[in-house]
């Protein structure tokens, strides 16, 4: 990774993007991509596309999603403490203690999640942190304090936590899922650029919105596109960390290559180019499996239109939906350089039909 390509990357993770509030992260990414395309366009909910070769008749979509888990404020109560609901997977019980960002019209006010002491629960019926309990405290004594503040209803809330290495092999940091995506495929683009690759078909590098509540974004962009291909990029969990079942979760492991998805949703033909391309480059890969669907924005695009051709690729991931989301740098390079080989062998016009 070059140093500029870093500091886009801590740039990018560090910007808080909640699901429907993108768009200071997509102008970070757009500002990025730029030079590595031809163009670019926005659609009107901030998902972000850059297009090399606008003008051809083949069109192939890389894809990751830009936004990140939140907390919305739901209720301000008349002693200044505010309560909560998810924007998103929002998880509950790491939140007490944790550093907030709230995000308002007059910028940024400060504020914690608060926990009773450990002297003064009751160890007998110690209830832990749900929805129902949790709170934040921006340093306010009443309800007006806290609306003076910029802070009312609907408000959206951040933690504070920003991206560092674990010992100097693991990026580790909130909203790697799935920024450190938007990352890669902004990285293929360059890649591409610098090594002067002329395409001979279209390619849309999209940076998807609202996917964390329900793929909106790819939704939106599928039936605007119309791809013939896509290939979408995501995460997926670490099932080598503690707490994991691997019958029932899968085995795959940060460090152990990108992981390839089976299921309904992705095409065979599209997946086997994929795993050939990683043998003939020497990319270990993983695999696993969704019974029904992948759950994430491979499922907008390939049931999109008349149905699109798609493929999913996951970076492995320690701690989804927590503030320290860790994920191995080799897997990150790799997945972008799966992504790259594939688009480079990619024939013009290619029928991935199952029957001909």
């Amino acid at each position: 990774m070059n140093k500029n390509s870093e500091e886009f990357l801590i740039k990018y993770l560090n910007n808080a993007s909640p699901t429907g509030f993108e768009s200071s992260g997509q102008q970070i990414w757009l500002d990025y991509i730029k030079p590595y395309t031809d163009t670019y366009f926005t659609d009107k909910y901030g998902t972000a596309v850059g297009v090399i070769n606008p003008d051809a008749p083949y069109k192939v979509v890389i894809e990751a999603h830009a936004d990140e888990i939140a907390w919305f404020v739901n209720y301000i109560g008349d002693d200044g403490y505010i309560y909560v609901i998810r924007n998103g997977g929002s998880d509950h019980q790491i939140a007490p203690s944790k550093r907030v960002n709230l995000h308002t019209d007059k910028g940024v006010v400060k504020g914690v999640f608060g926990w009773p002491a450990i002297h003064v629960r009751d160890r007998q019926n110690e209830k832990g942190p749900s929805l129902k309990n949790i709170f934040i405290d921006v340093g306010a004594s009443s309800k007006q304090e806290v609306l003076d503040m910029g802070i009312h209803v609907g408000t959206v809330i951040t933690f504070e936590d920003e991206v560092f290495k674990l010992n100097n092999t693991y990026w580790c940091g909130r909203a790697l899922d799935n920024r450190i995506g938007g990352f890669m495929i902004a990285e293929v683009a360059r890649m591409l650029k610098e090594s002067e690759t002329e395409l001979p078909f279209g390619l849309y590098v999209v940076n998807a919105v609202q996917e964390e509540i329900g793929l909106r974004g790819a939704e939106m962009i599928a039936a605007r596109i119309k791809p013939d291909v896509a290939i979408v990029t995501d995460v997926c969990h670490d099932t080598h960390s503690p707490m994991y079942d691997k019958k029932r979760d899968g085995d795959q492991k940060a460090g152990s290559g990108p992981v390839l998805t089976y299921g309904p949703a992705v095409h065979n033909n599209v997946l086997n180019m994929l795993i050939n391309v990683a043998d003939e480059q020497k990319i270990d890969i993983q695999r696993s499996a969704a019974s029904r669907s992948t759950g994430t924005d491979t499922d907008a695009f390939a049931y999109s239109n008349e149905g699109v051709p798609s493929a999913l690729i996951s970076l492995p991931l320690k701690y989804m939906h927590t503030t320290v989301e860790t994920a191995h740098e080799k897997d990150v390079d790799d997945v972008i350089k799966l992504m790259y080989e594939f688009l480079v062998q990619l024939p013009d016009n290619h029928d991935f039909s199952y029957l001909k």
